[in-house]
């Protein structure tokens, strides 16, 4: 059984489909920083609505959460606006730790956009942001508040790298798998047009060659016995046009064989 055939449209199609899970990733990080961004918004608010820091927490909050919804443009582009959101988000997880949270979105959005060194030490910048932050609103010191977000930034950091790396390795899988595909329908092609010319081989030595023989024997036959058995030598004159009628249509039939299927209707 050949194997399928690797086509345009289904490197297309699977372009697409990754173009789109690109989308619903992008959208579902929005959302999650946004989400945190207004849970957090709002725990400042009841608890904190008479601060002179509220003004500023609004309109930082109102710029990060506007820049996280604009989409498209290039990869420095892409990367210029997380490095707004970082330093806004810095400055207010300063002025109000509880924004602390919304840094889990901003480590995938780093690590999908940064060079891996710079998304590496994006993160720890904003996983020990994330303890400052914790410790400030705790009553006391907790030794979970220092461990527990390095190791969550570490274990998504290297889940997510690991999908990555796997990723690519499946990506380069498949593009030898497309490649070996095209190289075994090329190398069907080529023994297909062998096998081809094998038939029409034999056929020709097996119809129009033999033919070809028999009317030159007969031929042959004719001219020697033209003088003296003339009845004789007719009857090997029409065998071999017989023959040679034969040999036209064999022709015919080999050439019609050969042309295209449109065209036969027309021949």
């Amino acid at each position: 059984m050949p194997p399928p055939r690797a086509t345009p449209g289904a490197a297309a199609r699977a372009d697409e489909a990754a173009g789109a899970d690109e989308r619903r990733l992008t959208a579902l990080l929005t959302l999650a920083f946004l989400a945190l961004l207004a849970g957090a918004l709002l725990r400042y608010v009841l608890r904190h609505g008479d601060s002179g820091r509220l003004p500023w927490v609004v309109a930082l909050s109102v710029v990060l959460a506007g820049t996280q919804l604009v989409r498209g443009g290039s990869a420095r582009a892409r990367r210029g606006r997380l490095g707004v959101v970082a330093v806004c988000w810095a400055v207010v997880v300063l002025l109000a730790p509880s924004f602390a949270w919304c840094a889990i979105p901003l480590v995938h959005t780093a690590l999908r956009v940064l060079p891996v060194r710079a998304a590496l030490a994006a993160i720890t910048v904003l996983t020990a942001l994330v303890v400052v932050a914790e410790l400030r609103l705790a009553d006391g010191f907790d030794p979970n508040l220092v461990l527990v977000p390095p190791v969550v930034a570490a274990l998504a950091t290297g889940v997510f790298l690991h999908l990555s790396r796997e990723s690519a390795r499946r990506g380069v899988l498949i593009d030898d798998l497309v490649r070996t595909r095209r190289e075994l329908a090329a190398t069907e092609r080529r023994e297909g047009t062998l096998a081809e010319r094998q038939r029409l081989s034999g056929e020709i030595h097996d119809t129009l060659a033999q033919g070809l023989s028999s009317q030159r024997m007969l031929l042959q036959a004719a001219e020697r016995q033209w003088d003296r058995d003339p009845e004789a030598a007719r009857a090997h004159v029409r065998t071999a046009a017989g023959i040679a009628a034969e040999g036209l249509a064999e022709a015919r039939r080999l050439v019609h064989d050969l042309g295209p299927a449109g065209l036969a209707g027309g021949t």
